[in-house]
Formats: C-alpha cells, sequence, structure tokens
C-alpha cells in the first residue's frame, strides 16, 4: 500500500473563504485525509508561491481552489499537483461576472497554467462539462468528488453540535415561527430576488445566512454587486426578509431546528452544498431544477422553475402546508444523504493521488 506525503495549500484557511465554501472544503478534506493511513498532510500555503517551500519534500501537491482571474495559480514541474476547480460560474454569465481588462489577461495566464496540471479535480459532473468547455481540459484529466455535509459522520449528524438543541441561541429571537431559508451569497446566480419576491407572495417570511447580505461596506456599483444593492434596498427595512449575516455554531443549530423548509433557488449552481446540510439537519428542501443540483438532490427534494417566481411561491407553499410531503422528502433525503460523506470524498480523492504519481 503506497503512502502518500501530501502538501495541501491552505492558504483559503488564512482569507475571506475561511468562512464560505472553499474555505470548508480545504478544511473538511484535509481532516479526512488526515484520518486514512495511507496520506500524511502536510499545510502549506502558497500565497508567495511554490517557490517559498522545499516541494521536493512531498509526493504531490494539492491547491484545493482555483481563481479564474486572479493570478494565484503556479504548478511546480519537480511534483504532480492537483489542483481543485469547484466551478466557472462567472464564464457562463460574463455580463453579470465582468473581469475587465486584468482579469482577462489574468484568466489567459490562469488557464495555461491549470492545463499545466497533472489532474483536475471538480464537484459535479455539471461543472465537470463547464470545465471541459471552458477550460480546454482533457475530459480523462478531470474526476468528480462530490462535497458532503459540514460534520464527518453524517449518520450521526442531526445530533452534532451544529445540527443538535439550539441552547440560549442569541438569533431565536429574531426568528418567525415558519420561515424559509436561505444560505449563501447574494449575486446573480443565486436568485435571490425571487426567492424574496416568492416569498412576499405566499406571506411566509426568508431568512438569510451568510456574510455577504448583511454587509455594508462594499462597492454598491459594482456589477457583481447589483443583486445585494438591489435586495438591500428593495428589502432591507422589511421585517419579513431577515438578513442575519455570518452565524456560529450555536446559533446555526438554532436556524435549522425553527426551518420550515430550506429553499436553494439557483439559476446555476457547481454544487449547491446547503442542500446536503439540509438533508443531514432533516429539513426539507425545495429547490430550483437546474443541472448541478438535481445531480445532487435526485429525488429528495421539490423542484421549480427557477425564472417563474408563481411556481416558486406554489412549491414553497406547498411544502410548508402539505405534512405528509414534508414526511415522504425527509425519508428520501435520509437515503440520499447517504450518498454523501468527507470519508467518500477523501477516497475518491486519494483514488486521484495514485493516478498521478
Amino acid at each position: 500500500m503506497k503512502r502518500f506525503r501530501v502538501a495541501i495549500d491552505t492558504t483559503p484557511l488564512e482569507s475571506g473563504h475561511r468562512v464560505r465554501g472553499m474555505g470548508s472544503y480545504v478544511k473538511q478534506l484535509a481532516q479526512a485525509l488526515e484520518r486514512d493511513s495511507r496520506i500524511t498532510v502536510h499545510p502549506v500555503e502558497l500565497r508567495h508561491g511554490a517557490g517559498r517551500i522545499l516541494i521536493t519534500e512531498y509526493d504531490l501537491l494539492h491547491i484545493p481552489y482555483f481563481d479564474l482571474f486572479f493570478p494565484t495559480l503556479k504548478i511546480p514541474s519537480e511534483v504532480p499537483t492537483v489542483v481543485t476547480v469547484p466551478d466557472v460560474i462567472p464564464l457562463l454569465y460574463p455580463k453579470h461576472y465582468p473581469p475587465g481588462v486584468r482579469g482577462r489577461i489574468n484568466f489567459t495566464r490562469q488557464k495555461r497554467e491549470l492545463q499545466k496540471a497533472s489532474a483536475i479535480i471538480t464537484i459535479s459532473e455539471t461543472s465537470k462539462k463547464d470545465i471541459i468547455r471552458f477550460l480546454g481540459i482533457p475530459q480523462e484529466k478531470i474526476f468528480v468528488t462530490h462535497l458532503a455535509p459540514g460534520n464527518e459522520q453524517s449518520s450521526v449528524i442531526s445530533h452534532s453540535p451544529r445540527f443538535g438543541e439550539a441552547g440560549q441561541s442569541s438569533v431565536i429571537g429574531k426568528l418567525p415561527r415558519k420561515f424559509v431559508l436561505y444560505i449563501g451569497d447574494v449575486n446573480y446566480n443565486k436568485n435571490i430576488l425571487r426567492l424574496a419576491e416568492a416569498c412576499k407572495k405566499i406571506k411566509i417570511p426568508l431568512v438569510i445566512v451568510g456574510k455577504q447580505a448583511a454587509s455594508k461596506d462594499y462597492d454598491r456599483g459594482h456589477p457583481e454587486n447589483r443583486e445585494l444593492r438591489e435586495l438591500q434596498d428593495k428589502y432591507g427595512e422589511d421585517k419579513d426578509v431577515i438578513r442575519l449575516g455570518f452565524l456560529e455554531e450555536e446559533d446555526f443549530a438554532t436556524v435549522w431546528k425553527k426551518a420550515s423548509v430550506y429553499c436553494q433557488p439557483s439559476l446555476y449552481e457547481g454544487f449547491g452544498l446547503p442542500v446536503v446540510e439540509a438533508f443531514a439537519a432533516k429539513v426539507p428542501v425545495v429547490c430550483a431544477k437546474t443541472q448541478a443540483l438535481a445531480e445532487v438532490a435526485g429525488d429528495a427534494a421539490c423542484y421549480f422553475d427557477p425564472y417563474c417566481v408563481d411556481d416558486m411561491a406554489g412549491k414553497l407553499k406547498g411544502v410548508i402546508e402539505n405534512r405528509k410531503l414534508q414526511r415522504d422528502l425527509r425519508g428520501k433525503s435520509a437515503m440520499r444523504i447517504k450518498k454523501f460523506s468527507w470519508k467518500k470524498t477523501a477516497r475518491a480523492t486519494i483514488r486521484v493521488y495514485e493516478k498521478i504519481s
């Protein structure tokens, strides 16, 4: 049995990505890999380039993030290198994610550098197709490893601190008796303005968790912030559109316990991690019928057309008011969640390491 000394770039844990999906991926993957006897994980930071470490001390390098428009990637020639590319969503919607002149130059460089990697890991079959299409990477170099809920043991996740008893959470007084929950950023592909409109239509409060929704210090004129600006301008004083911002673990436990339904309204996703988090928390899921979300949720969610507010509103109301449907979705999600664990993700990642070593 071959053993691997793996250098993993942990730069996202020291940046704004720490409290977002990329930071969670790096942390959870590293922890899961460390539990495998074949792997010795060595955290490194490559923000100043691979030349800052003695790369030849390791069997391979894993760079678990990729930026389309910033010159972050440098593939060393001394050891095999794996790069994780979660999605390329900005390339699908260039008008809503304009890179600017410098960004376009950086994209050309990043794309060229990425092609030197020994293998690419991505998080869904949907993203794999996009990487082939937009980045020109041969499909045989791309491997899919799904994400998993935030805790390692999905079978006991509902009893963990994150999903367990609410305790004396500071947010409990801010939560309505019934509400639709959304977790994540507020940008074009997330489709939050339509979700807010749908919730207003059926008179059910919307609770938004995520640092961005509650932020004040941002460039209101930047095209990527248009949806955030419109959400705050239209619903900033609305008591039924509750923007909680970033939450600590205990407060998260409260929100999951109290949520009537979780909604992922996205026009497009690379994976949709909150959907499997909702499965683990035993919260019924209503989500958009889009590629990656259907790939992840299977038959364990109630789907709607993300461009149709009436369809979204109707599906949300139907689940909230139908206890039999709620039980059915919970039963299916309990089976579906078994497909996702960090142990499985780590094993799939190690298989990639084996292929390139």
